[in-house]
């Protein structure tokens, strides 16, 4: 290592203080954290060494100055880990988990600290304060007191305990999965074991192979949920059953990557720290600070749409079964994807494998998602090539108001590789804040399969969905406009923040952005109008096993959220337990697995989503609603777009979301357009 200076420790000189990705190495982030958590350590104890008494400004705004350093440095670091974790970044990582820990109970803890911001918030009713200012005084209250600000110091030494163990463990389930998914990516020696593909897609493989020294065969990587795109188009079933077995085996195996143990301790640890902060379980503690407000309320949800969806599931399989009956096959899990494309096929005359030509990556991201922001927003979105992401594959765009006012940055990060982690993801980089005067940095992830050199990259519309959806989130980090750094860009409620990205896909199959984008990769003829009709009328088709498949995990989550520190001390069967808790809610059908299973299932073990994932479905009863308030008042418009904007998005996590959204609806969401969608109605 050199003398040369930390460039994470150094002012930020970029346009909208974009890390300096270039010069950053992995040595450098573990001095850049400690220094840091030094800093802001200091700056909590200028706070509660005063003599004064407490006000909002000399408590509340010196709190929310605080830890700049720490913010700026965390979320540098952090995006890289899922998006480009070399060892060396793992190692930093596992290194960092318990004192990052320490670092944020020591403040949320601080019984010093508590006890201003409590004399604060109990004078609150006298204080002339804005909205805005007056929700911050209430939400760091509340956040410290269900922290355990108020436990005793034994219990606070306890909790620190848990948290920084908690740490390890989330870490150590991140990296077990990674590495057993690289593991376990499948091996073809010939083409024909993949026929179904398209040209683009045996390309991928062909280039997955060669990266890993297997020239001449083919190798398909893992996606982070249970199935995988290409299920629905391989006609070799033995190479279908090979997939799907190793996507459910993933971090299930008695090897160095088992992850059956991290989760069981994840799962007593979380419970008892639950019954330590006065909570019945761990979901009751994460969900009473959610809107759903309690695991009743959760599974009483859960447990109304499973019913209809399983049964929506038996009939759509019967379906694929009649036409399985002339290949003499009993369908299996493996075969579910691709019989119901044969269905399809027969009930719409559709073949969605067959749209990837007019689905080109690069037409979709700036004719279809950019075009649709700029018609909704007046936003504008320009590459900007000067700048450098993390990694050379990261494209940075620059996005102006329409008034051509800077708004932020945007960076895209589209193709899948063994260093970055599963699934799709927005995180944010940087974040807006006026008391800081920063401008919002936003990066979309996702893991599409990158072709070889010269060949375009054709998206899936599943694909094409994933990124109109995280873009959704992207502009919910660009357009959310606060004053305090702890409401900036989607720090919103768990179980409200996939409302925005939901509500970006209604966009992919409006007809003046479909028209735009969906044009024939070597034509430039547009999406006929008959396919576009028949993906209209099939929009509530499959939706039985969708909604099943999600539900299952979602009950998963709260099957093993829900526990006691009794019950889940108990020497806990991984598999047994997950096939009890399906059965429990009749989403036990063998043909129909879930979305995750435990070993694998990133969101809850690793990442925020604990007693969470029930989010997207809570936020979809929003979301539905929404788009049937975009319908009724004219759709894609400038005035619709900025209601939205000014209305909901702009407010990050600033206020009650659940009031934003009465703001803009002018009532409370109803359920019956979300049980329309889902083809749950009846």
């Amino acid at each position: 290592m050199t003398d040369a200076p930390n460039p994470l420790l150094s002012s930020p000189a970029l346009p909208y203080d974009l890390p300096p990705y270039g010069s950053i190495r992995s040595e450098h982030y573990l001095p850049a954290f400690r220094e840091a958590f030094a800093a802001q350590r200091a700056e909590v104890d200028a706070i509660t060494a005063q003599t004064e008494p407490a006000t909002f400004e000399n408590t509340l705004v010196a709190l929310e100055r605080s830890g700049e350093l720490l913010g700026r440095v965390s979320r540098t670091f952090y995006t890289v880990t899922g998006a480009d974790g070399t060892p060396e970044i793992q190692a930093v990582e596992e290194q960092l988990a318990p004192l990052m820990s320490a670092h944020r109970d020591a403040i949320q803890l601080d019984a010093a600290l508590f006890a201003r911001i409590a004399a604060v918030h109990e004078q609150l009713g006298d204080l002339d304060l804005d909205a805005e200012s007056r929700y911050l005084v209430e939400r760091h209250h509340r956040e410290m007191a269900l922290a355990g600000a108020g436990l005793d110091a034994a219990q606070k030494q306890r909790l620190t305990d848990l948290n920084q163990r908690l740490s390890v463990l989330t870490t150590t389930f991140e990296k077990n999965l990674l590495a057993d998914t690289n593991d376990l990516a499948v091996v073809f020696d010939d083409a024909a074991e993949l026929d179904g593909l398209g040209d683009g897609e045996l390309s991928a493989a062909a280039q997955t192979a060669t990266s890993r020294g297997l020239d001449g065969r083919y190798v398909v990587t893992l996606t982070l949920y249970t199935g995988h795109p290409y299920l629905s188009s391989l006609t070799n079933r033995e190479s279908r059953r090979r997939l799907l077995e190793a996507s459910r085996s993933r971090a299930a195996r008695d090897n160095a990557h088992d992850n059956r143990p991290v989760l069981r301790e994840i799962v007593r640890l979380r419970a008892e720290r639950a019954a330590l902060l006065g909570y019945p379980s761990h979901a009751a503690a994460v969900l009473a600070d959610q809107t759903a407000g309690s695991p009743d309320a959760v599974a009483s949800l859960l447990r109304r749409l499973a019913a209809p969806a399983a049964a929506n599931a038996r009939d759509e399989q019967a379906a694929l079964q009649r036409i399985a009956d002339a290949d003499g096959i009993r369908i299996e899990a493996h075969d579910w994807a691709f019989y119901t494309e044969k269905v399809r096929a027969e009930k719409y005359d559709l073949d969605r494998a067959a749209l990837r030509p007019w689905f080109e990556a690069e037409r979709v991201l700036r004719d279809g998602v950019f075009f649709a922001a700029e018609q909704l927003y007046g936003i504008r979105v320009t590459e900007r090539h000067d700048l450098q992401g993390y990694h050379p594959e990261v494209r940075v765009f620059e996005v102006h108001n329409a008034d051509g006012s800077e708004l932020g940055l945007f960076l895209l990060d589209l193709y899948t590789r063994d260093t970055k982690r599963g699934g799709a993801w927005m995180n944010s980089i940087v974040t807006q804040s006026a008391l800081r005067g920063t401008a919002p940095v936003v990066v979309n992830n996702l893991n599409v399969n990158k072709p070889a050199p010269g060949t375009p990259t054709l998206l899936t519309l599943d694909e094409v969905t994933t990124l109109f959806h995280e873009f959704g989130h992207a502009l919910h980090g660009l357009f959310a406009t606060v004053t305090y750094p702890h409401f900036a860009g989607t720090a919103v409620y768990r179980d409200f923040v996939e409302f925005p990205s939901q509500v970006n896909e209604m966009w992919i199959l409006w007809p003046e952005i479909l028209s735009n984008y969906a044009r024939h990769i070597d034509t430039d003829e547009p999406l006929p109008a008959d396919v576009v009709e028949r993906l209209h009328a099939s929009e509530a088709f499959n939706q039985g096993f969708a909604t099943s498949e999600y539900l299952a995990a979602s009950w998963i989550d709260q099957a093993c959220h829900t526990l006691s520190l009794d019950e889940a001390s108990a020497d806990i069967d991984v598999a047994a337990f997950q096939a009890a808790a399906l059965a429990d809610i009749g989403l036990d059908n063998p043909v129909v697995p879930t979305r995750y299973a435990s070993t694998y299932f990133a969101h809850v073990f690793s990442g925020g989503y604990s007693a969470g994932y029930y989010s997207y479905i809570w936020s979809e009863v929003l979301d539905a609603d929404t788009v049937e308030w975009f319908g009724e008042n004219g759709g894609l418009t400038r005035e619709n777009g900025d209601r939205f904007r000014h209305r909901l998005l702009g407010v990050g996590g600033s206020g009650d979301p659940l009031a934003a959204y009465r703001d803009f609806r002018g009532r409370d969401a109803e359920i019956q357009p979300l049980l329309e969608r889902r083809g749950l109605a009846g």
